[in-house]
């Protein structure tokens, strides 16, 4: 809330300390000097508004106070007690009017005498309460403010309860005596339909009811967010003028972390942009969606359990998927417990694709530390790249070789080379071209340990150095 808003805030309510006095003290003034019930009544009930007003000050001064560690959702709910304490003193003040209407009913003696500042006081009432109520539901309105309502509610009940009094002295005036008391009883009645509809509502809201329309409003917001698949549930309890909105939404559970929570921060700001007064708390859970395929569900199973695959791929047999795929592990292990890990995945993909399913794994053995080699010499490695080079040529649309390297290593020679490929060329026609290299540089160098071929689109090595070892 703006500094502005909040400044208006209490001189609104400030106003309506003195406007509540001096009516208070002009209609009991007035009252004793007629003796008429009605207009002492009235002087009731503006004290009743005095107190009230005077609650309804101190309540927005509180309330606006930003929160702390003791009120981590600020002190907005303190006006919703100043509001609940005015409706109780509606209902004490309904109840000792229809007393005194009453006994005034019942007694002989009832003595209103009619003079003109009678009247005028109940004019100048009507027309201060009216100014009162129309400033106070302004502000009201808009700083959402409990207490500035209630405060604004009172006021307007005061001019239905003000013009019910003149009916009562034109009775008396007519030569109804007990019209007075007929029109003190009219009082209490908007006394207690005001107390009634206000309490019903501050109750609402300390029990933290949520605003009607308020979670269909924002689900329809957040669903509109791209990257929600469901809205699962909205919450929603007012405090003050400020509403906490919890929202749990569903995302796909392929979409990382850092994605999942973009999608969370989205539906935030889209809430806080189409309902000013919403803060809210959004939470996201993984969905499996109808779109994701056998080899996203691969891919995330494998990742669950920590276990690096590649060479994944799925066909289709005889009406029956069949998927395959590459699983690393530390070249270390012994086959038992790789096995274990291949056995566990296969499982956990069964449970989540059903039992016929075809499940073939390899198991890879992955180097996790440095391996230290040593260089050929000058004449051996012109002779092995000589050879490497040539066989790269000779596989279709690989259109140049550059960067060969050699290392004698621990588990045999280490080769690695670039090869370049026209720009246009499929992925998997380069796949299949790389493979043919690793399998005829092994056929021809039997010593050879590992492969590496990297392939690269014409025109992205220009600058890089030539042949090196």
């Amino acid at each position: 809330m703006s500094d502005t808003q909040h400044h208006n805030k209490q001189g609104v309510a400030l106003s309506s300390v003195f406007a509540s006095a001096f009516m208070a003290l002009t209609k009991l003034v007035v009252g004793l000097l007629t003796g008429s019930l009605g207009i002492l009544s009235e002087a009731a009930h503006s004290l009743l508004d005095l107190g009230a007003a005077v609650l309804t000050y101190f309540a927005v001064r509180v309330s606006d106070q930003p929160a702390d560690e003791r009120h981590p959702y600020g002190h907005g709910k303190i006006e919703s007690v100043s509001a609940l304490i005015e409706t109780g003193l509606l209902f004490l003040t309904g109840a000792w009017i229809i007393r005194e209407a009453v006994l005034r009913l019942l007694s002989t003696d009832s003595q209103v005498e009619i003079k003109w500042y009678s009247v005028a006081v109940i004019l100048m009432s009507i027309v201060i309460d009216f100014t009162r109520s129309r400033a106070l539901m302004k502000v009201a309105k808009a700083t959402k403010s409990l207490a500035l309502e209630a405060d604004a509610l009172h006021f307007s009940s005061d001019i239905l309860s003000s013009a019910v009094v003149l009916v009562g002295l034109g009775c008396v005036a007519i030569g109804y005596p007990k019209g007075d008391a007929v029109a003190a009883i009219g009082v209490s009645l908007f006394v207690f339909h005001v107390g009634w509809d206000m309490g019903r509502r501050t109750i609402d809201v300390l029990l933290d009811a949520a605003p009607e329309g308020i979670a269909e409003k924002v689900e329809t917001v957040a669903a509109a967010v791209p990257g929600v698949a469901r809205v699962v549930h909205v919450r929603a309890r007012p405090a003050g003028s400020t509403v906490f909105v919890e929202v749990l939404i569903n995302v796909s559970r392929l979409l990382p972390l850092d994605d999942a929570q973009q999608v969370c921060d989205a539906v935030a700001d889209a809430v806080r942009k189409r309902l000013p007064e919403a803060q809210a708390l959004v939470k996201a859970e993984p969905l499996a969606l109808d779109s994701e395929s056998i080899a996203d569900t691969v891919r995330l199973v494998a990742t669950r359990q920590g276990i690096l695959i590649h060479d994944l791929g799925v066909v289709q047999l005889n009406g029956r998927p069949h998927v395959s795929f590459d699983i690393e592990v530390d070249e270390e292990m012994d086959i038992q417990s790789a096995h274990a890990i291949a056995n566990g995945i296969e499982h956990a993909l069964r449970q989540e694709l059903g039992e016929d399913l075809h499940i073939d794994t390899h198991i890879d053995p992955r180097r996790f530390g440095i391996t230290q080699g040593q260089q050929l010499t000058q004449d051996l490695y012109a002779v092995l790249a000589a050879q490497v080079e040539a066989i790269a040529r000779q596989i279709p649309n690989i259109r140049d070789v550059h960067h060969i390297h050699f290392q004698e290593a621990a588990h045999g020679l280490y080769v690695s080379l670039h090869c370049l490929f026209p720009a246009t060329t499929p992925v998997r026609i380069v796949h299949d071209a790389t493979v043919t290299v690793e399998t005829r540089i092994r056929h021809a160098l039997p010593e050879v340990g590992r492969v590496v071929v990297h392939a690269e689109p014409l025109g992205h090595h220009e600058g890089d150095e030539g042949l090196s070892h």
